[in-house]
């Protein structure tokens, strides 16, 4: 009977040095971070569009005088660029900020649309609401931004 224990117990221990040698261990992956130079190439962007934001009042108030041609102006000029911006900064945001930030820029650009299709019908209350949303669009952008490039 010893025996047997014996030879159970070397059995047990070569079964148990197989699977435990069989098994990965499971290595610790870092989150994922910003490179130096993906955050230069944000830095370039950001500003430009913080500015356009910043000036988003001027749109309000040429929709509020029903100036329309500079209403126009306005979304193909200094917010067409900052969507532009926004392109470029989409592909140095991290893997998984990605999608939304397609998703939002999408979004901004069909406010325009309809703040331009507004302009083009006179229809102010359209072209207001479709503002407030292009605006929030613009801000939910930024939050995507990693702060160390916001001047937000």
């Amino acid at each position: 009977m010893s025996r047997q224990r014996s030879l159970l117990s070397l059995v047990l221990v070569l079964l148990a040095t197989f699977l435990i040698s069989c098994s990965s261990p499971t290595v610790a992956k870092a989150p994922p971070t910003y490179t130096t130079a993906q955050l230069t190439k944000i830095q370039t962007y950001v500003p430009e569009i913080v500015a356009v934001r910043d000036r988003a009042a001027e749109l309000k108030n040429l929709i509020e005088r029903k100036d329309w041609i500079y209403v126009g102006n306005f979304i193909h000029g200094p917010l067409a660029e900052a969507r532009l911006n926004m392109t470029y900064v989409i592909p140095n945001l991290l893997p998984q900020t990605q999608p939304q930030a397609r998703q939002i820029a999408r979004d901004l650009f069909n406010h325009l649309v309809k703040i331009d299709q507004a302009a083009s019908d006179g229809n102010s209350l359209v072209a207001l609401n479709n503002y407030a949303e292009a605006i929030a669009d613009l801000g939910k952008f930024l939050e995507l931004v990693p702060e160390t490039s916001s001047a937000s």
